[in-house]
């Protein structure tokens, strides 16, 4: 069977009567079930997805199939989905069956995709590697000795090894699109507020955004355009309406010109691989050749977006996961002997070192004596970001700059450092900070051959200009 990069092309290929989507399923779960070395699944539907395909084959006869016939696709493990397995990658909610499916589960399914299993993550989200689930480490398709980054990263190496068409991930201050870039695919951060946190387990609610990998943009165009949209049930979703990212795409005009800006900060960056810089820069001038206006930006606020982003997040994270205690949801200790124990040891023995880092560290910005020094002050800065952000987006169409400073690291290399760590977000937390929309793209590789990505960022709710140009840099690759 054909390694399939693009959902038109298995279309083509079903109505051909070439394949069948449950020989499709067939056939990829015979090859996850080969690739158990790189641990991105943690389980496979296989019944459901094979009861699903053979639902969908009928519709394809009776020409009532959805508009995702034939899109084979993972879920990241902190997106629940009814009568299946849900644990966040940690053993506070192993074994944990939902009872209820996420949003975009809902509309995944009812545009006929096929969920083909669960992805392994970091921890509750909460990583940069994929090294911090309580199932093991995650690891890059490209080579096996480097991390696919994180906390997404089954879901960025599922789309990467070809083991499913697409997957979702969630993206909390660049979870989507630094594995992404580690793994040489498409990664999108949507808008926050065009994608209903319904059925995501939560890390940090004001950060929290869903979104899709895939090889093509076409293709994360048209997953963006069905799990977006108003949702009930999540009270911060948007009423901004949903245009048809994908058919749009297919009517833009690629000779289109557009205005774009770059931080020369990011560029200068002294932690910047030189292959990276030198990559971006040639971008930047191909697009300057091609008519665009692209020019440098100051942005004096970069070495405050990630102190403020772990303030606030861990802050966020602190109250979410305190209802994991033993006693209302999650692990309960067996060695527990009274409620004082019953808590201590539950969370103690529940949750990973990375998470209890961050909770200690949510507990002490909101606590009496610091909220003000830290927690407050953070709010500030990000208001500050977000006008300083506006005002770029007054001038330009889009914000450049490379996802990662890097390509991917080895596994262990930055473990034991967790400054080092959080410093991989420093150019994908804007986009959080600010609810923006973003996305990265492939663009070359480093000496030792792993990926890395360039990543856009455009104003809110301007998805469809995002996915438009995006598409038209990926196709002239």
């Amino acid at each position: 069977m054909k390694d399939y990069k693009a959902l038109s092309d298995i279309q083509e290929d079903l109505n051909k009567g070439i394949i069948t989507c449950e020989n499709l399923v067939n056939k990829l779960l015979e090859k996850i079930s080969k690739e158990t070395s790189l641990n991105a699944f943690l389980e496979t539907f296989d019944e459901s997805a094979k009861l699903q395909a053979r639902l969908i084959d009928e519709k394809l006869l009776n020409n009532s199939a959805g508009k995702l016939a034939g899109m084979v696709i993972g879920i990241k493990d902190n997106i629940v989905y009814r009568g299946h397995k849900v644990s966040a990658s940690s053993k506070m909610l192993e074994n944990f069956e939902s009872l209820f499916s996420a949003t975009v589960v809902e509309r995944l399914l009812a545009e006929d995709a096929i969920i083909i299993g669960r992805l392994n993550c970091d921890e509750f989200a909460m990583g940069s590697s994929t090294e911090n689930s309580a199932f093991g480490v995650t690891k890059n398709a490209a080579n096996q000795a480097y991390v696919p980054g994180g906390s997404s990263g089954g879901s960025a190496v599922a789309v990467q090894a070809g083991l499913c068409l697409a997957s979702l991930g969630s993206d909390t201050g660049g979870s989507i699109r630094q594995p992404a870039s580690y793994c040489g695919i498409v990664g999108v951060k949507p808008t926050y507020g065009r994608v209903s946190r319904n059925g995501l387990i939560a890390f940090a609610s004001s950060f929290d955004q869903i979104g899709p990998f895939t090889h093509t943009v076409e293709d994360a165009a048209l997953l963006t355009e069905i799990i977006s949209g108003h949702d009930r049930m999540d009270s911060t979703t948007s009423n901004v309406e949903v245009p048809s990212f994908s058919q749009s795409i297919f009517k833009s005009d690629s000779s289109k010109k557009y205005k774009i800006a770059y931080i020369k900060d990011c560029l200068d960056h002294n932690g910047l691989n030189e292959e990276v810089r030198l990559a971006v820069t040639a971008k930047i001038e191909e697009l300057k050749s091609d008519g665009h206006i692209v020019e440098p930006i100051s942005f004096p606020f970069l070495d405050y977006m990630v102190p403020a982003y772990y303030v606030l997040t861990t802050a966020e994270a602190s109250s979410n996961l305190a209802r994991y205690d033993g006693v209302h949801f999650g692990y309960r200790s067996p060695n527990a002997k009274n409620l004082e124990e019953t808590y201590v040891f539950s969370r103690s023995e529940g949750f990973g070192a990375e998470v209890k880092r961050r909770i200690m560290l949510g507990t002490y910005v909101l606590s009496a004596g610091y909220y003000d020094a830290y927690y407050a002050k953070a709010q500030k800065v990000r208001r500050v970001l977000r006008d300083k952000t506006n005002e770029i987006f007054s001038d330009f169409d889009f914000i450049l700059s490379p996802t990662t400073t890097n390509s991917a690291f080895k596994i262990g290399q930055k473990s034991n450092d967790p400054i080092e760590m959080y410093l991989e977000d420093i150019f994908t937390v804007q986009a959080n900070l600010v609810g923006a929309p973003a996305i990265s793209i492939p663009l070359g590789k480093t000496a030792n051959n792993m990926p890395f990505g360039l990543q856009l960022m455009a104003k809110a709710f301007d998805e469809k200009n995002l996915f438009n140009f995006s598409a038209t840099l990926m196709n002239k690759q």
